[in-house]
């Protein structure tokens, strides 16, 4: 049996290219030349609800907006603030929790602790995950914790939370997505957050990003830089229907 390299630092399109649904994803991590913070959140969909998003900026907020308002069948589970800022900390999500997680670190609690009150998202069967992200920069430094809220079992009975916690390392970022690949029902994302190389140029790892993404299925990407010691960032957003 050949050794396993648990350690390998991934390319992100050798993970997802060919893969026609991984869900929706997050990224958090930091550029090889050490200076910037890297975060990324991408949507994907197959059904025709799902596909009708398009990713629009408030202020430094990043939120999923129907790209066609009267189409949109139930914005229960598509439609809310993807991105958010608190203090000195940088929150990613794939649902409302965004805003659950804020009002926590708003009163002094931590991410975990926050989504104690939420779960996986309710669309049996495929019960999709939750999966969040928080970035900490301090001291010109940064660190980050990723979460996944996901069914312990196919009916739904209870939730099964799990944390992940990173210092920051030049060129590497951790990868969590909603689910494996292409399914009915879809399964879950299975592991610890993948760890994939980052890139200094923002233009270039939006470009590899987006067309590793599945052709039929992508919908949205945001991609942002944060520089560590100023906090100034650029972002760039890619939405498919517009």
């Amino acid at each position: 049996m050949t050794p396993m390299d648990i350690y390998k630092i991934n390319d992100i399109s050798e993970l997802i290219k060919g893969n026609s649904y991984v869900g929706r994803g997050i990224i958090s991590g930091m550029t090889p030349d050490g200076t910037k913070a890297v975060s990324a959140y991408f949507i994907m969909g197959r059904s025709a609800n799902s596909r009708n998003r398009v990713f629009v900026k408030k202020g430094d907020e990043l939120f999923t907006e129907p790209f066609d308002a009267s189409k949109v069948e139930d914005p229960s589970l598509i439609i809310y603030a993807a991105v958010r800022s608190f203090e000195n900390r940088l929150i990613v999500t794939n649902g409302d929790q965004t805003d659950t997680i804020y009002d926590g670190l708003a009163a002094g609690n931590t991410m975990s602790r926050a989504l104690e009150s939420r779960q996986f998202e309710p669309d049996a069967p495929n019960l999709t995950p939750r999966i969040s992200s928080v970035v900490t920069f301090e001291n010109c430094g940064m660190s980050y914790e990723m979460s996944i809220l996901k069914s312990i079992d196919p009916e739904g009975t209870d939730c099964a939370r799990y944390t992940f916690s990173y210092p920051a390392k030049a060129g590497l970022a951790h990868f969590i997505h909603t689910y494996v690949c292409n399914g009915d029902p879809i399964p879950t994302f299975q592991g610890e957050p993948e760890r994939i190389m980052t890139m200094d140029c923002i233009d270039c790892f939006t470009e590899k990003l987006w067309d590793a993404l599945d052709e039929n299925n992508k919908i949205s990407l945001y991609v942002r830089y944060t520089d560590l010691k100023t906090g100034a960032y650029e972002d760039r957003i890619v939405n498919k229907y517009q």
